[in-house]
């Protein structure tokens, strides 16, 4: 790098020589001058900033302090406001500018060759803070005009909700510690003590007594809000730093002064304790049993259709308005054991109005399949989907199909074959169940009965215990005017259990409740309004994650608590970790009755989505990224997803993320994009990122993704290749979960290992998937893995292992090493390993790991194909245990080597003759699943 570019020396010479030239040829191109500066040092100090992130380490003396200057400079730059600037002093403004720009640039060069020692950098820091600060003075009173006063309205209804959201957002930033936020951290500490102050008055009051002062309240920190991310985003930062900061701060504590004289004159005694206070601790509610507590005969019907009857493909239909319970009956008899073991194949679909036929294809073909395949637009799903159904008999719902057209899109590719095969059709509307009938008339569910609907309700809201007779009749008031829907008892039941036990409370639930009745029917929605208001604040965020998901997406319970760990959902207390509060949140939602959980919870979390169509986008339409356009709302993103079409390369390199500074969350499909170097280095400067997920063809992630510090969660999409985790990967500390298609800590070529000295990921819980030769300086390397949960092992070139139909009958091809000695952490719930030689001594080991609950063996060969478990061989907390293409032939282990084993998987096994009898013994055990390994059926019966 040069230490004065071009540009800068340009800029020099004419502000220094030409300024005072009264030639009209030399005053235009000054002007042009003027105009294209702010931009030329704009990308200069950017490039400066990354380049200075890659070559000098953070812990570097005076590094932190120059990032600050930077940032400070950048705010000047960027977005600069020619309208407010005196303009016989932008002259002089840009000049001083480009000065300090010289001189930081010096002393980056400087650092970068270690040519000054560390009294000579503190000095000319000292100096150049000296500059800053004078600028600042400067700018505020000679060169800027101060303008209108700034003012935000608060533009929503839920002020607690935003309240503390607000404050966790503080938090976040003051935890976060980036250089971006070091120039205001004093700022931003401030305004979060006095709101915290602020709102602890609140807490502890009737709010509608102050109301004016709420009012207050809530839009001095909706403006704190905008301001202090504008700043820390470059939009309109300037006029935000100089002016608007300081003013929103005088107003807030002057509000303070005013909460400070209500305490002392409001009595102890008026205080009030609101209910869904942040500040109450939080507690696991315990879970409801289900929405179906009364629809037994129904049950047993419905069971009984799809195990027996016609051997003809059947049609059970259920209709019946919304919130009736559909969707709730048709997932419980799905999941009946008695139903689960007589089906071959099972799918279930979520059809709404809105659908794409081929997705959804798509999805019922990998549900029966058991993959995550994708498909281009020439292959013939339904197609592929009918010759997988085929000769199987099958269990298919189709959830909320809303129309008879639909219906025959769907089922078109489902094989009428004479084994008893059924469809379960879920449906408002009549006509559309009529139209699907086959042998069995529709199901039309009833009503609740007042009765059954008290029931429900008392079982939520007293357990066991029998409801107060001061209660009875209100309570039954509200069971009446559920009007027979099971949903609205359910919520309602979930709201009541929450409150106070007294009839004022039950009567304002009864009045609300009542008006929702419109022409004898119940607006299902407004209920789920009520049900939503009575959460906690801090259950209402994660809440609204949810509901903006589409129906019939799965996620699993941890892949939503990572989630919203990464958008700061969560707070961390004395008492409990993050992580633990998270699962606590969701407990908590499922026990409201405002989620459901089956096997897993139907949602997917997504802030902001795009769906790139390659047909409707071209290179003006996308300008989320385009540094060149500007476009302010986009700089506010907190999460970005984007997925669809894949992008052109000519359109991908010229995206850029580097505006978007706020992100927390950051989603770029691997089948929408490859990410490249120039992108993966600004991506490098978000520095406010918890969660990334990217897919790339790069050998190794840059140096800039040192910078990465808040980053908890890291997924990349690399397949065809061995992603090499330089030095820069050993600072990101908070680090928690790595998966990787394929990644080592090892240059692949040298076998090098690229450690930072006694660097250890202390955080690290999940692991995948690495790939290691074994050497001894391989070994030890899960010493810098203390606490590691889940890990995915590929072993490079124990021998050469081929993966074609005839891989079990081969064998090793080269003598096999098998000694290795890895020390696995003792925390491993998860363990995976792919073409690992493993003898007697190494199967004990693994055996040894006191909290293993999942195995997975792939490819692996074992010493002399025989796997004998000794007593003392006790895989004692192990649940699920797969074979995978394993060279086993006779197994044999005694009464207690899998004592809580509760699944075990075997796939293409040719070589075992025989699944051992004593896994018959084991009480645990609920399935053994045969894959590719007909050999073994007999042995299962």
């Amino acid at each position: 790098m040069k230490i004065f570019p071009i540009e800068l020396e340009v800029m020099n010479v004419c502000f220094a020589n030409l300024k005072a030239s009264n030639s009209a040829e030399v005053g235009c191109f000054i002007k042009k001058l003027l105009e294209a500066s702010p931009d030329i040092l704009r990308e200069y100090l950017i490039h400066l900033q990354e380049h200075m992130v890659t070559v000098i380490t953070a812990s570097t003396s005076g590094a932190r302090n120059i990032h600050v200057m930077i940032e400070f400079l950048l705010i000047i730059l960027t977005d600069m406001p020619e309208d407010f600037i005196h303009h016989d002093k932008l002259f002089d403004l840009l000049a001083r500018l480009g000065s300090l720009i010289r001189e930081v640039s010096t002393l980056v060069h400087d650092l970068e060759e270690k040519s000054r020692d560390e009294e000579s950098t503190d000095e000319t820091l000292d100096l150049l803070e000296e500059k800053i600060e004078l600028l600042k003075e400067d700018l505020k009173h000679v060169y800027l005009k101060a303008p209108d006063s700034y003012q935000c309205c608060f533009p929503m209804n839920d002020g607690p909700l935003f309240m503390h959201l607000l404050l966790i957002h503080l938090n976040d930033l003051l935890y976060f510690n980036s250089y971006s936020i070091a120039l205001i951290k004093e700022e931003i500490t401030l305004v979060k003590e006095a709101l915290e102050f602020i709102r602890s008055f609140f807490v502890n009051v009737e709010q509608g007594l102050y109301k004016d002062l709420w009012s207050r309240v809530l839009d001095v920190a909706y403006e704190a809000k905008d301001v202090i991310d504008s700043i820390i985003i470059r939009d309109n930062g300037l006029l935000h730093l100089i002016f608007s900061l300081p003013k929103t701060i005088k107003k807030i504590r002057l509000i303070k002064e005013d909460v400070s004289n209500l305490r002392e004159k409001i009595p102890m005694n008026k205080s009030l304790i609101v209910v869904n206070s942040p500040k109450n601790p939080v507690e696991r509610k315990s879970l409801k049993t289900g929405i179906i507590v009364c629809f037994k005969e129904e049950t047993n019907w419905l069971i009984r259709k799809l195990t027996s009857g016609p051997a003809n493909l059947d049609v059970i239909s259920i209709t019946g308005m919304p919130g009736s319970g559909k969707t709730t009956l048709a997932y419980k008899v799905y999941n009946d054991e008695s139903v689960c073991s007589h089906f071959d194949l099972r799918a279930w679909c979520t059809v709404n109005q809105k659908y794409d036929e081929k997705k959804l294809l798509e999805k019922l073909f990998n549900q029966v399949k058991g993959s995550d395949l994708k498909f281009s637009e020439d292959i013939d799903v339904a197609d592929m989907l009918w010759k997988q159904l085929f000769g199987k008999r099958y269990l298919i719902v189709l959830d909320d199909v809303w129309d008879a057209t639909t219906w025959d899109d769907l089922t078109r590719p489902l094989p009428e074959v004479k084994i008893g095969s059924r469809i379960i059709l879920t449906t408002q509307q009549k006509e559309v169940a009529f139209h699907g009938k086959g042998n069995t008339d529709p199901l039309n569910l009833r009503l609740l009965s007042p009765e059954e609907s008290w029931e429900l309700i008392q079982k939520r809201a007293f357990g066991d215990q029998s409801c107060p007779d001061e209660l009875l009749e209100v309570g039954k008031e509200i069971a009446e005017n559920c009007m027979g829907l099971p949903l609205v008892a359910d919520l309602i039941a979930g709201v009541i259990a929450e409150r106070e036990k007294t009839w004022t409370v039950w009567l304002e639930v009864r009045n609300n409740l009542k008006s929702f009745i419109l022409n004898s029917e119940v607006d299902v929605m407004k209920v789920i309004k009520l049900s939503y208001d009575h959460l906690p604040h801090h259950l209402k965020p994660c809440f609204l994650h949810l509901a903006r998901c589409p129906k019939d997406t799965a996620l699993e319970r941890d892949v939503l608590k990572v989630f919203w760990c990464a958008e700061g959902l969560g707070e961390q207390t004395e008492m409990m970790s993050v992580e633990e509060a998270m699962e606590i949140y969701l407990d908590n939602l499922i026990s409201s009755s405002l989620v459901n959980a089956f096997h897993k919870i139907d949602l997917m979390l997504r802030t902001v989505v795009i769906d790139y169509d390659k047909e409707h986008f071209e290179h003006n339409n996308f300008v989320l990224f385009n540094s060149k356009i500007k476009r302010h709302s986009g700089k506010h993103l907190y999460s970005l997803a984007i997925a669809g079409d894949k992008m052109a390369d000519r359109l991908s390199n010229a995206c850029h993320v580097r505006d978007l500074r706020l992100l927390r969350v950051l989603i770029l499909h691997p089948s929408f994009m490859r990410v490249k170097d120039s992108l993966l280095n600004e991506i490098g400067m978000l520095n406010h990122l918890r969660f990334l997920r990217i897919g790339t063809e790069v050998k190794s992630l840059p140096s800039s993704f040192s910078n990465l510090r808040n980053l908890e969660t890291l997924l990349v999409d690399n397949k065809g290749s061995t992603l090499v985790l330089l030095r820069s990967i050993w600072v990101v500390l908070k680090l928690r979960m790595l998966f990787v298609d394929a990644c080592s800590f090892f240059d692949m070529d040298s076998d090098k290992p690229v450690f930072l000295t006694d660097s250890k990921l202390e955080n690290l819980r999940e692991l995948g998937k690495l790939v290691l030769s074994y050497s001894k300086e391989t070994e030890d390397i899960f010493i810098r893995f203390p606490n590691l949960q889940a890990l995915r092992f590929v072993l490079k070139e124990s021998w050469n292992y081929s993966t074609d139909s005839n891989a079990n009958d081969s064998g090793p091809s080269v003598a096999t090493n098998w000694s290795w000695d890895f020390h696995f952490p003792s925390n491993l719930k998860t363990l995976t390993l792919s073409d690992f030689p493993l003898a007697s001594d190494s199967l004990s080991t693994i055996a040894r790991l006191p909290n293993l609950e999942l195995l997975s063996l792939i490819r692996a060969i074992i010493q002399g194909e025989e796997w004998n478990m000794g007593e003392e061989d006790t895989l004692a907390n192990l649940k699920y245990l797969g074979l995978f293409e394993v060279t086993l032939a006779k197994w044999d282990f005694g009464e207690e080597s899998f004592p809580v084993l509760e699944k075990l998987l075997l796939l293409g096994c040719r070589k075992l003759t025989e699944i051992p009898p004593n896994f018959g013994d084991i009480g645990s055990l609920k399935i053994i699943q045969l894959v590719e390994s007909p050999q073994l059926e007999d042995s299962t019966l």
